[in-house]
């Protein structure tokens, strides 16, 4: 037998098998659960913000004035953002001071954050520190495989 017709028989076999496989049904129709509006879990909800929208952010103070941008956030060990840090008095990313934030103080409100502090209550806090050389904390590599984390 040539290549050519071995070819052809395997394909004549394929054909023939392909609608038996495909007329099998379930004997139990599958069944879905619906999604209801607002269920937990399964949706944003309206008092939740997802961290790619808020890393970048503007922040804004309740006069409407620009007090600075979140430059990241930081989790604790169970998942929760334990501090918000915020780029407070920089110029195109120079001059400026990172501090750190509750969550909670944060309002998030038409995709908008605001805060009930000054820019000048801000850059008087203390300076926060992204990374910590002594212990290593915040400089944590990419994962071996997959790619940098957060793509």
């Amino acid at each position: 037998m040539t290549k050519l017709s071995m070819i052809a028989t395997f394909a004549a076999i394929l054909a023939t098998a392909m609608p038996v496989a495909y007329a099998q049904t379930r004997a139990t129709p599958e069944t879905r659960a619906a999604v209801t509006s607002g269920e937990p879990g399964r949706i944003i909800q309206p008092d939740q913000i997802r961290a790619s929208k808020m890393i970048g952010s503007t922040l804004y103070d309740v006069q409407n004035r620009n007090i600075g941008s979140v430059k990241d956030l930081v989790l604790d060990n169970d998942g929760r953002v334990a501090a918000v840090v915020v780029d407070v008095g920089s110029f195109l990313g120079v001059g400026g001071k990172y501090v750190a934030i509750s969550m909670s103080d944060i309002k998030a409100d038409n995709n908008r954050l605001t805060l009930d502090r000054s820019k000048e209550q801000l850059q008087q806090m203390a300076e926060y520190q992204l990374e910590d050389r002594t212990t290593g904390a915040g400089t944590s590599a990419s994962p071996a495989t997959g790619g940098r984390l957060g793509r």
